[in-house]
């Protein structure tokens, strides 16, 4: 199984460091923000399978964060972690394309499961539209090769 990267944006330093520690034992690429706006200037569309990201920010907070980022990449996985959760942040940040919506304290094993899990949907996910379009490209194509041995048997018994 290829690495995951994951983008950890939280100002709380302390928070960033015991994110990066939990996620690197577990053999994950971290790259770590303090706000915002450096996560932004670290973000590369396509180089991050995670972004898990405070709520609360100076400058640019969690949602704006999200909207901005699912702009450059629908596919990246985003977690949104606050220790202040309301029900009209949890429906924007859900409505805005997050993953999931995390209340702080967290549980660092459930939010282990939660990232797996999400990372495993994606797979699955991919893998389901593989196999579509192979099997799309099969159905259209057993008319087409019937059709050429109709006409193929026609032409050799008049040959």
């Amino acid at each position: 199984m290829e690495t995951k990267r994951i983008l950890i944006v939280d100002d709380d330093e302390l928070i960033r460091k015991f994110l990066l520690d939990f996620f690197v034992d577990l053999k994950y690429e971290v790259v770590t923000a303090e706000n915002g706006e450096d996560a932004l200037r670290k973000f590369v569309p396509q180089s991050f399978d995670i972004v898990i990201s405070d709520l609360v920010m100076p400058d640019i907070n969690g949602i704006e964060l999200l909207k901005e980022l699912m702009a450059k990449d629908d596919k990246v996985l985003f977690f949104l972690i606050t220790g202040y959760p309301t029900l009209e942040t949890a429906v924007e940040a859900i409505k805005n394309g997050a993953y999931d919506y995390i209340v702080k304290p967290f549980n660092l094993e459930d939010l282990r499961i939660k990232v797996e899990r999400a990372v495993m949907t994606r797979q699955l996910k991919s893998s389901l539209k593989k196999v579509s379009g192979i099997l799309w490209a099969l159905i259209i194509s057993v008319p087409i090769w019937i059709i050429l041995g109709i006409i193929l048997g026609f032409v050799w018994k008049r040959g």
